[in-house]
């Protein structure tokens, strides 16, 4: 995954610096040095990382600072808030509302993904409840009208474009006075592609953009741009009025730091990030929770919201109880992996919890992990209800384990695997125990609800050392306040 690379670099560049007996200017030195090394090699602006490591040290005054206070938290606490400020402009886009007509203009390079998110952004809002529609203003590239009438036909979303009108401004034109008489509460306008040095077709979207009045225009960036991202960004920002950006290819192996750069250049949020080639492979993007993701911290609340999204309503409340009971058992385990491979791309799931990503879920390998789960289930589907019911793993005995070999057709090693995969998760699930679980949309609740004790559990042990242990936890929770807390550590639900 993209950006993969530079979390772990930034997390082992912070895990140094506790491991140090003393924190001095050198040590504060070499750890953002390492930082801003991680952040340049990931093709991030030197501007940008030279802004942010002044701010740190800021932040980090060591001789400022009182006896007795806690330098690493206050230095983790400052990388954290640094990298969530690199990525937040610190103004939302425009937003569409439901039965209201509004129009998004997507505007980018050459081979961006532009059309492919186009469809990727009309059926997440269809999800929602949205009656978009699709306009191919793109008459610049051969086969663009092709792939948007394949993509929204695949969709099941209306589409306008022509294969013999050749200005794009008439079909835009067309296309969004058809849609509005359709009631299309969602027209979104695909354009050609653009190079920064092709000025009669930054002059053409000019054009598109003052015809259709788009209420947002979105810049599509690939993540593997590079440093040519900065420029192209603020180029794209100067000829029409970029309001959001949308990362794709976020499932690569660039380095993608690069596309992190346009969010200073156009001074716009990223809404969405294309983490696969899939419709459903799209991403919102929340600051907090990517940063947190982005640290190997996991995020919480997203998991959640994933389960709100996937998870029938009327088992939901069931399967929360169980969550706060710390209760693990097989027939859990077996439903829990059938909501996974609903809930989508199953790697940007698993990386929701620390727990689970690193040995279940390795990143490069989603299809081999998502073969290895569905063999899993075969197995669990050779079970009888008192072995998928029962929460003492010395009922499977030997011979219960090669009569679940034989009948799921897989060898003895694998059923052992996958029951040492189950003894795992019921570990991660048992750290889950008394908490309480925030109902849909009461995310914000879940730090409010987490006293002291209930986040000592839920945090790695290591992370908990480093912040002071209880003290330093109790301290922690009492100057960042609940909503910090949520955006901060409400990724944090697993075992490290």
């Amino acid at each position: 995954m993209v950006l993969a690379q530079l979390g772990g670099s930034i997390s082992r560049a912070l895990a140094q610096m506790s491991n140090a007996t003393v924190i001095d200017e050198k040590v504060l030195n070499d750890c953002l040095n390492e930082i801003s090394r991680a952040l340049l090699q990931a093709d991030v602006q030197f501007k940008m990382v030279r802004d942010m490591q002044t701010n740190i040290k800021r932040i980090v005054n060591l001789e400022a600072l009182a006896a007795g206070t806690n330098k690493r938290r206050i230095m983790q606490q400052a990388v954290f808030t640094e990298l969530c400020n690199m990525l937040d402009p610190g103004k939302p886009s425009f937003t569409p509302k439901k039965g209201k007509p509004s129009v998004v203009m997507f505007v980018g390079l050459q081979g961006s993904g532009k059309t492919t998110t186009c469809t990727k952004y009309a059926y997440c809002h269809q999800r929602k409840g949205f009656k978009p529609a699709l306009v191919c203003a793109d008459t610049f590239r051969a086969g663009a009208f092709d792939q948007l009438k394949q993509n929204a036909t695949k969709a099941k979303i209306p589409f306008y474009g022509s294969y013999m009108e050749s200005d794009p401004v008439k079909i835009a034109v067309e296309g969004v006075e058809r849609f509005k008489k359709e009631n299309c509460d969602l027209i979104i306008v695909d354009t050609s592609g653009r190079h920064k040095q092709e000025a009669a077709l930054f002059e053409e979207m000019r054009q598109v953009s003052e015809a259709t009045k788009p209420d947002l225009v979105i810049f599509v960036m690939d993540s593997s741009i590079g440093q040519a991202a900065f420029d192209q960004a603020q180029a794209f920002k100067q000829s029409a009025s970029v309001g959001a950006v949308i990362i794709t290819k976020m499932d690569g192996h660039a380095k993608g730091g690069g596309a992190l750069s346009a969010v200073a250049a156009t001074k716009s949020p990223v809404i969405f990030i294309g983490t696969g080639e899939h419709i459903d492979e799209f991403e919102v993007f929340d600051v907090k929770p990517f940063v947190s993701r982005l640290l190997g911290m996991g995020d919480w609340s997203g998991f959640m919201d994933k389960i709100h999204e996937v998870v029938p309503t009327d088992q939901q409340p069931e399967l929360l109880q169980k969550l706060s009971e710390g209760s693990f058992t097989l027939r859990l385990m077996y439903e829990q992996f059938q909501n996974i491979l609903k809930m989508g791309p199953i790697g940007q799931v698993f990386s929701m919890l620390p727990g689970f990503s690193a040995e279940l879920m390795p990143k490069g390998h989603e299809k081999e992990s998502q073969a290895k789960i569905k063999r899993y289930m075969t197995m669990m589907d050779s079970m009888t209800d008192a072995e998928l019911d029962s929460t003492n793993p010395k009922l499977m005995t030997e011979s219960r384990i090669i009569r679940i070999a034989r009948g799921s057709g897989r060898p003895v090693r694998d059923v052992m695997d996958m029951l040492e995969e189950y003894k795992r998760l019921a570990k991660i699930w048992g750290k889950m125990k008394g908490l309480k679980i925030p109902k849909k949309g009461e995310m914000s609740a879940l730090s409010r609800n987490m006293n002291v004790q209930h986040m000592s559990k839920v945090l790695p042990p290591q992370m908990l050392k480093q912040i002071g242990g209880m003290g330093g936890l109790q301290s922690l929770m009492k100057q960042m306040g609940s909503k910090e807390m949520s955006g901060m550590f409400g990724g944090m639900g697993g075992d490290r």
